[in-house]
């Protein structure tokens, strides 16, 4: 069954044209809906109700704030009473706030030193929501598309769906039915009960062995050099305990080779270059073979058209155990050395 997310994009209408395209653009590409209230003046009482209820209906709030906050809304402004009113409607709020460092034109500030502090201040309280700072198109863009599918994947929302696809009566039931099991299940499995941990934490011992026994050879590209050097084997197992916490956020194949180039450099006198240090193919080697192991799982790139890694959540289970063994093993030469010495 199809699910969409209504987005809410909230920002100055001529201060960040461009960037409020390219947010609507990007959330299009992730298969959601841009909302947005260009044609309505949100300083008329009649044209805010709309305003108001449209933020109701999203399942997010994304705001895109620069140095200019939009009309006078009573006492306050367009982007803090917008934002004002999804908080009051418990909506999810994602903030992507310009750098102080960002180059911005002056023609492009606010000149009102009053709605300048008022905004500095709005920007304050933005910070308490899930936000991020950019400097640039380029980095706003890399910055929206991390913040919403984190946001999506850990703050799901009920969506909306169409009326050809909504749930029947008796698929509600089956599906009732599934997740009663399913809960059935995970309480077996924290009890113990039919052996179902045991027989889940041997395969998973057996997926750790394969990796600890493969190896792949990475080569290193430098900033100063005119070809691969260094080449070394590395195991799966240790690759793999390296990019597992990377892969919470999906990265591409440059994006995974800068950060085991980075790691991994065997001659830290030399600086790996910043495009592809490690193989490409090497990295899409490796990658299609933790697919294969079901510890990742491929995922669109939206900003470069090809496709990006993120961890399955039978791999975070997979790390998260071989992380606890490892820490147990810690504690137990621990508890050993101390009973030795006494």
């Amino acid at each position: 069954m199809l699910k969409k997310y209504f987005i809410f994009i909230s920002s100055g209408t001529e201060d960040v044209k461009t960037e409020r395209r390219e947010l609507i653009r990007i959330v299009s590409e992730l298969g959601a809906v841009p909302v947005t209230m260009d044609e309505f003046d949100i300083s008329q009482k009649d044209d805010r109700r709309i305003i108001y209820k449209a933020i109701e209906e999203c399942d997010y709030f994304l705001n895109l704030t620069a140095y200019k906050g939009g009309k006078a809304v009573g006492k306050s402004f367009a982007l803090e009473a917008e934002c004002a009113h999804a908080a009051k409607a418990e909506i999810p709020i994602l903030a992507l706030i310009i750098d102080e460092k960002a180059r911005w034109k002056a023609t492009k500030k606010e000149k009102n030193a009053s709605a300048a502090k008022a905004l500095e201040s709005f920007k304050k309280k933005l910070k308490n929501h899930a936000f991020d700072t950019w400097t640039g198109l380029a980095d706003l863009k890399q910055k929206a598309l991390e913040l919403l599918c984190r946001e999506m994947n850990l703050n799901p929302r009920t969506g909306w769906v169409p009326s050809t696809g909504a749930v029947e009566p008796s698929v509600a039931n089956e599906l009732g039915r599934l997740i009663r099991e399913n809960n059935l299940l995970k309480t077996q499995v924290k009890m113990g009960g039919a052996g179902t941990a045991k027989k889940a934490w041997e395969y998973m011992k057996h997926v750790l062995r394969i990796l600890a026994l493969n190896r792949i050879s990475l080569s290193f590209y430098y900033t100063d050099g005119q070809n691969w050097e260094n080449s070394k084997s590395f195991r799966y197992l240790r690759l793999y305990r390296l990019i597992a916490p990377e892969l919470s956020l999906p990265k591409t194949a440059v994006e995974i080779s800068r950060f085991l180039g980075n790691v991994l450099n065997p001659n830290l006198e030399k600086t790996v270059r910043k495009d592809y240090p490690v193989p490409s193919n090497t990295v899409k080697k490796l990658m299609a073979d933790l697919t294969a192991l079901k510890l990742v799982r491929n995922t669109p790139n939206v900003q470069k058209g090809g496709e990006a890694w993120v961890m399955t959540e039978y791999g975070n289970e997979t790390y998260a155990a071989y992380r606890l063994r490892h820490m147990e093993k810690i504690l137990t030469k621990k508890i050993k050395d101390i009973n030795t010495a006494v």
